[in-house]
C-alpha cells in the first residue's frame, strides 16, 4: 500500500516536471518589444519563438492606430525567427501587431500585441542612406505572451493527476486491493 502510494507520488512528480508536449511552441521575443514606446519607427517587426517555423503559411500583420496594415506583407523566416518589413510609420498612437506563426507538429502560435509610436512633429529626408536591421541577436525576454496557454495545460495536467489518483482509489476499493481473506 505505501509502496503504491509512493509510486503515485513519484510518477506525478516525474509527469509534472518533464520536458513534454504540453510545452509547446510559444513566442520568447519580439522587436520592438509588446507595451514599448518608440521614438523612432522600426522599419521591421521580428519575432522569435521556442521551436523553428516553417517558410511558408506565417502571417504577420501590423495596423497603424486607425486600422490600416502598414506591413510591407514581406515575411522572411530564418529557423526560429520571423520577420516582416513596415512601410514608413507617420502616424502617433498604437499600432497592433497581428500574429499566426507555424512550426512543424505544433499548434499554432497565434495571438497579438501592441507598442506606442511618436511621430516626430516634422519628418526631414535623411542626409545618408538608411541602415538595414542588423542580425545582432538580442537577449530572449523571459516574458511569455502566451501564459494563458501555459496555464490551460498546467490546469489540464493537475485535473488529469487526480483522475489517476481517484481511479487508483476507485480501483482498490472495488477490487479489493491487498485485504487478506480469513480461511474458514
Amino acid at each position: 500500500m505505501r509502496k503504491s502510494r509512493l509510486l503515485a507520488v513519484v510518477l506525478a512528480l516525474f509527469i509534472i516536471t518533464s520536458p513534454s508536449a504540453a510545452f509547446a511552441n510559444s513566442l520568447t521575443a519580439t522587436s520592438p518589444t509588446a507595451g514599448s514606446v518608440l521614438s523612432v519607427a522600426p522599419n521591421a517587426i521580428s519575432m522569435t519563438t521556442a521551436n523553428p517555423l516553417l517558410e511558408q503559411g506565417n502571417l504577420i500583420v501590423v495596423n497603424d492606430p486607425n486600422g490600416v496594415a502598414v506591413d510591407d506583407g514581406s515575411i522572411s523566416v530564418t529557423g526560429n525567427n520571423a520577420v516582416v518589413g513596415l512601410k514608413a510609420l507617420t502616424v502617433t498612437g498604437v499600432y497592433t501587431v497581428n500574429y499566426t506563426l507555424l512550426a512543424a507538429n505544433e499548434a499554432p502560435v497565434a495571438g497579438s500585441y501592441t507598442f506606442q509610436f511618436n511621430a516626430p512633429s516634422v519628418v526631414s529626408a535623411p542626409s545618408t542612406p538608411a541602415v538595414s536591421p542588423s542580425t545582432s541577436k538580442k537577449a530572449v525576454s523571459s516574458q511569455s505572451t502566451n501564459s494563458g496557454a501555459d496555464t490551460f495545460v498546467y490546469v489540464l495536467l493537475l485535473l488529469a493527476f487526480l483522475v489517476f489518483v481517484f481511479l487508483i482509489i476507485y480501483a482498490k476499493q472495488t477490487f479489493g486491493g491487498s485485504k487478506k481473506r480469513s480461511r474458514n
